[in-house]
């Protein structure tokens, strides 16, 4: 993984030497017109590519489990690179083809922490970097009158225009965070926060493969100033599974949000309503407990499977600019609590907060620094589900004393290059997986971040 993070790093500046945009002078002395920035672009290429480099010390550890953190000091290192291709078929028609690779390790297999510390981790699976399909999708635009809005070319966003007032329909193989639970300060964890309960609502058990992707479709009602959202997607055939469930009319994930987008004092600002129901091949907490006190065994999840088991929660998300370096953001997340945790992590209840402040004040506009808190919980029935000795998909130290897991997440993250960004993150956990006999833990992460990208505008 050493060879690859340093490959990585120079590839980044050959690549952008063949590709850079113009500089920041030459694009403020001659900046696009408006008929260029809205002309239709029919296809573009972005490619992105990412390591991070994690460290934690030893910590206090008077017992572990089979899905326990380990207490002994660990070093381990990820790899993603994605390429992002689009194609517009017909005026309000797109095509999305996004092949990636990825390789590396997590601490401890990736458990011992329901709010791991690494974002890219679930979409590794292998130490050697392995190719798969990220997304393939295709996207169509129905307007309602005569007003447009320019979009910019972007990551799976072809540059133009699209109607204010659209009805659109998302359909193929994507992640459901593409499309929902958007916050303009903690949503990408190859540049901002990398936790995964702050990075998306660590509460909301999204349906997804062990890599975060999923096949189904979206539909969005988008106006000027609200949207409303509509997913249904594939579950998998078992918790954290990579294959997926068919059983369609009985196992699939249901998700349905409105967005709210306002400019107080010309600030953008949005808030968002998240709910969702998740139909899995999932176990019951206070069942596994009660068949375990019959059997005088350790209760097991996999013991209380039932085709079509529901899991239900909301989410709440906001983001509000102060001013236009400082911006606020916050969640909260609650579900059920008795349902397995099936996909994403083992969160019941999250509250986050954070701020997000970028370098203009000391002459590095485009430099971060952010901060946040991420309270995770569980309910009273999985805590004793872990507390007799049960096991979660990434979380089970064969006993526990609950608390809360706390933990502050702080990011630097410096501008090197047009295509090069590098992040210092450090993460201060608090009762790692909910346990009070074990930690605190302190994490050290090192981030390089490479992005670069071709905008082919057609037409004048």
């Amino acid at each position: 993984m050493q060879r690859s993070f340093w490959l990585l790093v120079f590839l980044a500046v050959s690549v952008h030497a063949q590709v850079a945009p113009p500089s920041l002078d030459q694009s403020q002395a001659d900046p696009p017109s408006s008929s260029a920035l809205e002309a239709p672009e029919w296809w573009n290429i972005f490619y992105q590519a990412s390591s991070i480099g994690q460290f934690h010390d030893n910590f206090h550890s008077p017992y572990s489990g089979p899905e326990s953190l380990n207490g002994h000091a660990e070093a381990e290192a990820s790899l993603t690179t994605t390429l992002f291709l689009g194609l517009r078929l017909a005026r309000y028609t797109q095509l999305y083809f996004d092949p990636e690779v990825s390789g590396g390790k997590g601490f401890s297999n990736v458990d011992g922490l329901a709010n791991a510390s690494n974002g890219e981790l679930p979409r590794i699976s292998t130490a050697t970097p392995k190719p798969y399909l990220a997304r393939l999708y295709v996207s169509q635009d129905f307007g309602f009158g005569g007003e447009t809005e320019v979009v910019e070319s972007d990551e799976n966003q072809l540059g133009g225009t699209r109607p204010m007032t659209r009805y659109s329909i998302y359909a193929g193989r994507f992640t459901l965070t593409d499309f929902f639970d958007g916050n303009a300060y903690s949503h990408d964890p190859r540049t901002q926060f990398m936790g995964w309960g702050v990075m998306y609502n660590g509460a909301w058990d999204y349906a997804a493969d062990t890599r975060g992707y999923t096949w189904g479709w979206v539909h969005e009602f988008h106006t000027r100033n609200w949207s409303l959202r509509y997913a249904s997607a594939a579950e998998p055939k078992i918790a954290n599974g990579e294959q997926f469930d068919r059983r369609l009319f009985r196992d699939r994930g249901d998700d349905f949000e409105s967005e709210r987008r306002y400019r107080p004092h010309k600030h953008p600002g949005a808030a968002r309503l998240l709910l969702y129901l998740e139909h899995s091949d999932a176990g019951s907490y206070g069942e596994a407990i009660q068949l375990a006190a019959k059997t005088g065994t350790k209760p097991n999840i996999n013991d209380t499977l039932q085709i079509g088991r529901l899991k239900y929660g909301v989410g709440l998300s906001m983001d509000q600019e102060i001013t236009q370096s400082l911006g606020v953001f916050g969640r909260l997340g609650w579900n059920d609590g008795k349902t397995e945790s099936f996909v994403f992590t083992a969160i019941d209840r999250l509250a986050t907060e954070g701020v997000s402040l970028r370098g203009s004040h000391w002459g590095r506009p485009k430099d971060t620094v952010a901060s946040e808190l991420t309270v995770s919980g569980l309910s009273a029935v999985h805590a004793e589900f872990l507390a007799q000795g049960g096991l979660d998909f990434l979380i089970g130290d064969g006993r526990l004393r609950y608390g809360p897991e706390t933990i502050w997440e702080t990011y630097y993250s410096a501008r090197l290059h047009e295509a090069l960004t590098t992040s210092l993150d450090v993460q201060y956990a608090v009762n790692p997986a909910y346990n009070r006999d074990r930690g605190p833990v302190w994490i050290a992460s090192l981030r390089v971040h490479v992005e670069v990208g071709k905008r082919t505008f057609a037409r004048p």
